[in-house]
């Protein structure tokens, strides 16, 4: 959709919390499931950003695994604090929808 993509830079760290949390998974299958969801402004550098930005959290444990097309790749895993951040990501998601869902029903 157009116009969505400043929209999700606020969000995009917890989008990508919750489709490692999904499977064990890799920066480009990330930035393909993004797409696969209709989320085509979000290219593999933006990704990469946001996941050195998780593994200097320590939200994210970190597994080489050789790749059958080229070089090791690193796979990421959520750990305790990722689960947790997570879950905060959430609780502030549900906020914020909560608001806007009242905002818009006060228009009647």
């Amino acid at each position: 959709m157009h116009g969505t993509t400043e929209m999700l830079k606020g969000i995009l760290e917890g989008i990508i919390l919750e489709i490692i949390d999904q499977h064990e998974t890799y920066g480009y299958e990330i930035t393909n499931d993004l797409q696969e969801m209709g989320f085509d402004g979000i290219v593999e550098g933006t990704v990469y950003t946001v996941l050195l930005r998780l593994e200097k959290k320590q939200l994210v444990t970190i597994t080489r695994k050789k790749s059958q097309l080229g070089p090791m790749r690193k796979f990421y895993s959520l750990n305790a604090a990722g689960q947790e951040e997570l879950a905060a990501f959430w609780q502030r998601w549900n906020f914020i929808d909560t608001q806007l869902t009242n905002l818009k029903g006060r228009k009647q």
